[in-house]
């Protein structure tokens, strides 16, 4: 006979509630016993029955606990204000230096391709003439039609299997017949 899932609600029975509070409770301060030794923490757990009755459990001293818990609950809120504040004033810098470096490049690209040139002046005109020649090597197919312009037949071979191992086989205008 298996277990059943339980309902997660309060229980109506008082005698039942109190029975299932009792093993519950049990089970709890037994686990957290078991996290301090295992894992080497300091754990404290305070639990109140309905009654008013408390039940506590600490790896060390309860106060001690208790207190290093408040010390910690208060800087580290005040703490992580400053951080979040911080971050925040950081990123929107982050932002603004990236957006001015976005605006600078579309305005280059814009110069680049002849786009909005009258805010240039003469010196940025020649700037980008140059820089555009210099960017954009020439083509070496229009320097080969440049020096060999009578030049119109096409040599081709066909090799098959590997580079360098293969048979050579010759296109029709090449074979001797």
């Amino acid at each position: 006979m298996g277990r059943r899932k339980t309902e997660m609600k309060r229980i109506e029975n008082a005698a039942r509630r109190k029975v299932t509070f009792s093993k519950r409770r049990s089970s709890l301060l037994k686990k957290a016993y078991e996290l301090s030794v295992l894992c080497d923490v300091e754990v404290g757990l305070i639990v109140f029955s309905s009654l008013g009755k408390l039940y506590e459990f600490s790896s060390s001293s309860i106060q001690s606990t208790v207190a290093r818990y408040t010390e910690r609950s208060r800087g580290d809120t005040s703490d992580s204000i400053m951080e979040q504040i911080q971050q925040r004033k950081m990123e929107a810098d982050y932002l603004s230096s990236f957006s001015k470096t976005m605006e600078q490049l579309e305005t280059s690209k814009k110069q680049l391709l002849g786009v909005e040139l009258e805010s240039c002046s003469f010196n940025e005109l020649h700037g980008l003439e140059a820089s555009a020649s210099k960017e954009v090597p020439p083509c070496p197919s229009h320097q080969a039609t440049k020096t060999h312009s009578n030049y119109n037949e096409v040599e081709t071979e066909l090799r098959i299997g590997f580079p360098d191992r293969g048979a050579m086989a010759s296109s029709p205008s090449t074979k001797k017949g």
